[in-house]
């Protein structure tokens, strides 16, 4: 059994109000910890990736705030106090300061936050 506490958590990705925490839990399960601040817009981030879109799966609470979620299948709205599932293919935009927290397949999350590093950086 293994557990986490946002505290706990190593950030793996900040700057500009932007806060990334991750933590592998569960073997191939990884938790993140997620602060966007109004206005974020992860477009940039994930261009280069299949349909220039994030391609892991998350399953997670939105703790604060309002995100709009791009997506192959439209835009949707999601608020404070909903649980989601986001499958492959998707952009979040926060509309408001937003936090939450999602589970992700590892190695598919850490392909991801490898490639929003590089653009980073």
């Amino acid at each position: 059994m293994a557990g986490t506490t946002r505290d706990e958590t190593p950030v793996a990705l900040e700057g500009g109000g932007l806060e990334v925490r991750v933590k592998e839990i569960g073997g191939d399960l990884t938790v993140g910890f997620f602060r966007l601040p109004e206005g974020t817009d992860m477009t940039a981030a994930v261009k280069g990736l299949p349909d220039d879109m994030c391609q892991c799966p998350h399953w997670g609470y939105l703790l604060k705030g309002r995100l709009l979620m791009h997506s192959r299948d439209g835009d949707t709205v999601y608020e404070e106090g909903q649980a989601f599932y986001w499958g492959p293919g998707h952009v979040p935009v926060a509309l408001t300061d937003t936090e939450y927290v999602d589970f992700s397949p590892t190695e598919e999350f850490n392909k991801v936050l490898d490639h929003v590093k590089a653009r980073a950086g």
